[in-house]
């Protein structure tokens, strides 16, 4: 036994590679001084369903991830993921529909306004780039809301204008499912792009300098969006169609368009958004549950609920998903960088609103270091690296403050 502790001991301390020391090296002197900017973030959710809307209860200054209702966010991860910003989402249910959608969205705001106040030493709000800069000075996280889905304004532009009064910088148009003046990608298409309302969230967006946001939209959404707007846009969770075909995803021909728009689109690393294998493996996991439950030849049609849930764990267990790794979210990057340009690429994890778990590695809001790490060893210059990691994000949104400016 005491053999054994002291190899295992030899073991442990053994030096890194020459050549991980150098990227680790690297990255820690990267993570220093390029801030990392996140498009992308569900903690507002979770807190609400988990910690009964209290962000003091979350006690996100100490370690989420080993809390009994985990999340994938907490305060120590940020710093160690060399954050400068977070754009908070400021999601609901696409089943809270009118009065009561505006209602939940103010509840929502207002738990990310406690979140930032119960952690003044550590969190800023921010509405425009020059506080996103203002708060990495002094060492805090800047805080920004986007809301997800276009449902959210109930049909009236008030709304909008209000939210954005609130601190609310990007609208998501779509969620899953289609709303009256635009298509989800996720959805049967309706309108085949927009309606005339439609273009008019979009002027008054661009008017009062908030960032119109295409994650979820279809395709035809995507181009008309892009087509209307005079500011650029964001995708602040997405990933390239031509990598893995999901619908989430963002076909060619939009990321090409996205030069002359200056939009960006920012990664998400959810593992079947990533991954073409992962992709096959959901389908192939809700085609069995189906089977289970409800299909006409189901093996446990009418099953109690826990029963179906033994027999699907079972399945799971012995059909794995296939491994998503850093090497398959660098392989997004790449597409994109490649076919949209470098200026043109972002990150926005889609933490804490991920289903399951992140690529290998990447659990929580700290993961971004392994792409990091993935991309110096692929060449990528600190440059570039620097304009994924926030410089891009920041540039789009001084485009969408000049545009509100009239410059």
């Amino acid at each position: 036994m005491r053999g054994r502790f002291w190899i295992g001991l030899a073991l442990a301390a053994a030096p890194l590679p020459a050549a991980a020391q150098s990227v680790e090296a690297r990255l820690d002197r990267f993570l220093a001084t390029r801030p990392v900017i996140d498009g992308h973030n569900d903690l507002p959710w979770e807190i609400r369903e988990k910690y009964g809307a209290s962000p003091e209860a979350a006690r996100l200054e100490g370690d989420t991830a080993t809390a009994s209702a985990p999340l994938q966010t907490d305060l120590p991860r940020l710093k160690r993921g060399g954050y400068a910003a977070q754009f908070w989402s400021v999601w609901i249910p696409q089943t809270t529909i009118g009065p009561a959608a505006v209602e939940t969205t103010l509840e929502q705001i207002d738990i990310v306004r406690r979140m930032v106040a119960a952690h003044p030493d550590r969190l800023a709000l921010a509405t425009t780039a020059s506080e996103i800069e203002a708060a990495r000075r002094v060492g805090k996280v800047a805080s920004l809301i986007g809301a997800e889905g276009g449902g959210q304004i109930d049909g009236n532009l008030a709304m909008l204008r209000q939210y954005r009064a609130l601190g609310v910088i990007y609208l998501t148009l779509t969620h899953t499912k289609n709303i009256a003046w635009a298509d989800s990608g996720t959805d049967v298409p309706a309108v085949r792009g927009f309606t005339d309302f439609g273009r008019q969230v979009i002027a008054e967006m661009n008017r009062i300098g908030m960032i119109v946001d295409l994650s979820h939209t279809s395709p035809d959404t995507m181009r008309a969006a892009i087509a209307a707007s005079k500011a650029p846009v964001i995708f602040s969770h997405s990933n390239a169609y031509a990598v893995n075909p999901h619908p989430r995803n963002v076909p060619d021909d939009v990321l090409a368009s996205l030069k002359a728009n200056g939009g960006i689109v920012m990664v998400n690393v959810y593992p079947v958004f990533v991954s073409a294998k992962a992709r096959a493996w959901q389908a192939e996991k809700a085609a069995q549950e189906a089977r289970l439950t409800g299909s006409p030849a189901g093996l446990m049609l009418g099953q109690p609920a826990a029963a179906v849930e033994a027999k699907m764990a079972e399945w799971v267990a012995a059909h794995p998903q296939p491994p998503v790794t850093a090497a398959d979210v660098a392989d997004q990057v790449e597409h994109i960088a490649r076919v949209a340009g470098r200026d043109h690429v972002g990150l926005g994890g889609d933490y804490d609103g991920i289903s399951g778990a992140g690529p290998e590695g990447m659990k929580g809001v700290d993961g971004w270091r392994l792409l990091f790490a993935e991309l110096m060893r692929r060449g990528w210059s600190d440059t570039d690296l620097a304009k994924l990691a926030g410089g891009n994000i920041l540039r789009v949104m001084r485009g969408v403050e000049a545009a509100a400016a009239g410059r």
